[in-house]
């Protein structure tokens, strides 16, 4: 019989989070040696330097399915080949990105989350596990896990505890099985009643609500040893349309944004998040324009970084979504999101021709070796406190 998350606070969960509250547990993941870090960037060729600022899908690294984008599902990579290590020696990326569809049983799930740990690049395994409609383990019934319900039932409850233990029950099978980061939880608030790409993902309607429960979400990941990642800045709560399919935009000043998507991102920054992913959102009544706030420095460096403080990752969400690929070149798209500010370029269209793009724009002055240094050192902080 499966499990299902109870909708209850135990006292256990309680104790934990009154330890939360009154700091004798953090919410922050270990701090990396600075030195070591600073070491292995010395260490690294231009090339090797690229690669840690790119994660994508496996298929990405098969040379034989890498340029198609259609029939993943039935392809089904759930191993690593000869190929696929070839490959990697030549494009030895960060971060790799699993699927439904990458994932067929737990014996698989963990030969494979190995094997990718051990391509050229040391990759961090990361996957969408946020409960409710998106969960690509606990969303397969070869695997005896807990079901967790979607946030939007747990926000109802308007106990953080409940985020908590949410949290750490998918931490907890997540690094069972190999992986190093969690893309959740969401930190939208579901303003909008139109929005069809976030609804029940978001904990609340209500900033003041959602703060609290995304923190004790990302406590009880991290308590597991799997990084958070809030998404998806500046917020995709008050929109209407689906970004993975073309251009969408919210009306909100940053005023607005301040007083309702800021709160939860805030809380956020403030409790130690490793990792903060983009929305590829235009936001007119700040930017000026239509840019999406992923190709956007006035939103990543201006906002995120010097107005909120901001000092971990910033990952963009997929870069093959259609706000991104319907607009902008797709190698280029690349270099103008590091150059915003973004650190990880999440499943670029075609690696090869963002990767050599990177580096092309590294040699020819479009970004400094700087920049890139940066953004670098925080992937191998993060790498270094995960224990990778």
């Amino acid at each position: 019989m499966k499990r299902h998350f109870p909708l209850f606070v135990t006292l256990a969960a309680l104790c934990l989070l009154s330890a939360c509250k009154t700091g004798n547990n953090k919410t922050a993941l270990p701090k990396a040696d600075e030195d070591a870090v600073r070491a292995q960037l010395s260490s690294m060729t231009l090339r090797e330097k690229v690669g840690q600022l790119f994660c994508v899908r496996p298929e990405s690294l098969d040379p034989v399915f890498r340029n198609s984008s259609e029939g993943m599902m039935a392809y089904q990579m759930q191993a690593v080949n000869e190929e696929t290590k070839a490959f990697a020696a030549q494009y030895p990326v960060g971060g790799v990105t699993l699927f439904s569809h990458n994932i067929d049983n737990p014996e698989q799930l963990k030969a494979f989350t190995q094997a990718l740990h051990a391509l050229p690049g040391a990759p961090l395994v990361s996957v969408d596990e946020e409960g409710g409609r998106v969960a690509r383990v606990g969303g397969n019934l070869n695997f005896d896990v807990p079901r967790i319900p979607a946030m939007g039932k747990v926000g109802a409850t308007g106990d953080p505890a409940q985020a908590y233990e949410a949290g750490k029950a998918i931490g907890h099978y997540l690094k069972e099985y190999g992986f190093d980061i969690d893309f959740a939880p969401v930190a939208d608030v579901n303003t909008n009643p139109q929005n069809i790409v976030i609804g029940d993902r978001a904990f609340s309607s209500d900033p003041k609500i959602a703060a609290p429960m995304v923190v004790n979400y990302m406590k009880g990941l991290h308590e597991e040893g799997v990084a958070a990642c809030i998404k998806h800045f500046p917020g995709h709560g008050d929109t209407s349309g689906d970004s993975h399919k073309g251009y969408v935009e919210t009306s909100k000043t940053w005023e607005e944004l301040l007083n309702c998507e800021m709160v939860t991102f805030k809380a956020a920054i403030k409790a130690g998040a490793p990792l903060i992913m983009t929305a590829h959102v235009s936001l007119p009544n700040v930017i000026g324009d239509k840019t999406p706030g992923t190709l956007s420095s006035l939103i990543l460096t201006d906002k995120l970084r010097k107005e909120l403080g901001y000092k971990g990752i910033i990952i963009t969400d997929a870069m093959g979504m259609g706000a991104i690929s319907q607009h902008y070149d797709k190698a280029q798209s690349a270099v103008m999101c590091l150059k915003a500010g973004a650190d990880i370029v999440l499943m670029p269209e075609d690696l090869p021709l963002a990767f050599e793009a990177v580096v092309k724009a590294v040699e020819d002055g479009t970004l400094s070796e700087e920049r890139i240094d940066e953004s670098v050192r925080r992937v191998l902080a993060l790498k270094q406190s995960l224990g990778r």
